[in-house]
This record gives C-alpha cells, structure tokens and sequence, in this order.
C-alpha cells in the first residue's frame, strides 16, 4: 500500500474545508433570497481572508447564463456570513 505524503493529506483536508465552506455560503444566500427561477449555479469565490464574491446564476443551459444577483459577503471561519454588500434579502 503506497505511502501519503502527510503535506498532500493536509492540501486536500484544506481544500474539502474551502469547498464546503464555498457551498454553505451558497446555501445562506440562497435560504435568504429564496430560490429563482431557472437557477443555474451559485458561485461562490475566496476574494481574500474572510471576504466572498457570490454569484447567482440562472439560466436553463450553460449556454445562456446571466448572473441575476451579486454579493459581496464576510463570513466568519466557519462560513456563517457576517455582512453583506448590498444586504440580502428576500427576492424570489
């Protein structure tokens, strides 16, 4: 059985906490908002330290995507968000 190396353990350990960090964020923004129609994707992406850009997407086919509502959001190492700019509420 080959050996892991534990640098590369640590790597992917961190990546899995970005990912799911990435996809609780989503899902906030999402609960708050409420869920639009022809929802695509929800982009959620590190800016730096504890800030965020998330993206709603919708469309019915990768082709034809328009990102229909943009956050900028700080959230805390556990990925609750804080604040954001603009605030987010209820839409859909």
């Amino acid at each position: 059985m080959p050996k892991t190396d534990p640098a590369e353990q640590d790597k992917a350990m961190e990546k899995h906490k970005s990912d799911t960090r990435n996809v609780f964020i989503g899902e906030q923004v999402i609960h708050t908002l409420g869920k639009p129609d022809g929802l695509y994707n929800v982009q959620v992406r590190r800016l730096w330290e504890d800030r965020y850009r998330v993206n709603v997407v919708v469309g019915e086919t990768a082709a034809s995507p328009k990102i229909a509502n943009s956050y900028f959001v700080k959230a805390d190492g556990d990925g609750r968000i804080i604040e954001s700019n603009p605030k987010i509420k209820k839409q859909y």
